[in-house]
């Protein structure tokens, strides 16, 4: 056996301490997971992440901090961005993560408190499109039309924009212009709009009993008073003794599920269906049915106008009347704007707007992207806008007056 002087004995031993010490600063930089590397942040661990693999996010974090020069933003942006990703990984338009100032806007909308131009707007195709106009907003003075394709908004080319950020983009300051280049089916070359913003108050129903007994209830959207006007209508409606009476939903972009199943109640028996809420999974799907006004008799002539603008809401109520017999569909194919979105607070200042199901008609037609099909098809030609014509309100009439 080889021996060591004690002088020798004494280096080896400081040699091999130090090489521990350097081997466990390699392992602790190198080999331990990278979520141990990070300072200052929670790193709790829930059964709904238990197996899965997340070294490689805290590997880019870990990277961004380490060589990313001059680093603008804080880790609480860093997070905000992450979760906005792992939202946008669903690939549907209608799941956003709202970070604190788009929770702020988002809420002002909801009040019904904002500026804008005065839209809806949704993807169709994967192109940004207008659903509708609301009545009297700049949007609509300027003649924007449902089923506009939304190209760019001022130099922003909204081909990889959410639905959020480019309503973000639209609105702004009072009296403030932004410009709209859009492209209009039927047209060869796409046009550029200037609208002014304005405050926007969102309009939700007219009534007109036409000199020849039709009575016309113009419903533009379904807010949160809207059952009420509606009741206020249908009273108007029972006074003017007549048995015509015309739904027009076109160009309405939805609103308060409420509000549509109350709407539905005045024509349908209680109990029957008005819509399903379908969750997709082991959860039971959800039925919303009548309340049962229903104080008309079958001899009601009723007839709904819809069009591409009518979504959401409007698709409920119309395909509700349209499955149980109680409504002809007049217009052209609807938006198809059938899913369900439920708004949870993140925290306190942050907002997540997730799609937790889908609409089905009574017969269990899908909503979403298909939306509905009219009895009678009627296309509005440029030919008809040129010369003032409503070809859809005239089928409508035509049908009313039989």
């Amino acid at each position: 056996m080889q021996k060591f002087s004690s002088g020798m004995r004494n280096t080896i031993i400081i040699l091999a301490i130090l090489g521990a010490f350097f081997l466990g600063i390699y392992v602790n930089n190198y080999v331990r997971p990278e979520i141990e590397k990070v300072i200052g942040l929670s790193k709790e661990e829930t059964p709904a992440t238990i197996g899965i693999d997340f070294s490689p996010f805290w590997k880019v974090w870990n990277t961004i901090n380490e060589k990313y020069p001059k680093a603008n933003t804080t880790d609480q942006n860093k997070i905000f961005g992450a979760i906005s990703g792992l939202v946008g990984s669903l690939e549907d338009p209608y799941s956003v993560f709202f970070n604190p100032d788009d929770t702020k806007a988002f809420e002002e909308e909801i009040a019904g408190n904002f500026t804008g131009i005065g839209m809806e707007v949704g993807i169709k195709n994967k192109i940004l499109t207008v659903i509708a106009p609301l009545k009297d907003t700049p949007a609509y003075r300027e003649n924007i039309k449902p089923g506009d394709k939304i190209l760019k908004i001022d130099e922003t080319v909204t081909s990889d924009l959410s639905i959020e950020k480019a309503i973000k983009l639209m609105r702004g300051e009072k009296d403030t212009v932004v410009m709209l280049t859009i492209f209009r089916e039927g047209e060869k070359e796409p046009r550029e709009i200037k609208i002014t913003r304005d405050v926007i108050n969102i309009p939700t129903l007219d009534t007109e009993l036409r000199s020849d007994s039709i009575f016309v209830i113009k419903l533009y959207s379904f807010s949160a008073n809207s059952a009420n006007l509606f009741r206020e209508a249908m009273k108007s409606f029972v006074e003017a003794k007549t048995d015509k009476l015309l739904l027009d939903l076109r160009g309405n972009p939805g609103g308060y599920l409420d509000a549509a199943v109350d709407i539905s109640s005045w024509f349908l028996p209680s109990g029957k269906i008005v819509v399903t809420e379908d969750y997709g999974n082991e959860k039971e799907p959800e039925i919303f049915r009548s309340k049962g006004y229903n104080i008309f008799s079958e001899k009601l002539k009723f007839v709904i106008l819809i069009n591409g603008g009518s979504a959401s809401a409007s698709e409920i109520v119309a395909g509700a009347m349209q499955d149980h017999g109680r409504s002809k569909l007049v217009g052209s194919q609807s938006f198809g704007k059938g899913s369900v979105q439920e708004a949870i607070k993140i925290t306190p200042s942050t907002l997540l707007k997730i799609t937790v199901a889908k609409w089905l008609t009574p017969n269990g037609n899908l909503i979403t992207e298909k939306g509905l099909t009219p009895d009678y098809k009627v296309e509005i030609t440029r030919k008809d806008l040129d010369n003032g014509k409503d070809s859809q309100l005239d089928k409508a009439v035509e049908i009313l007056l039989k």
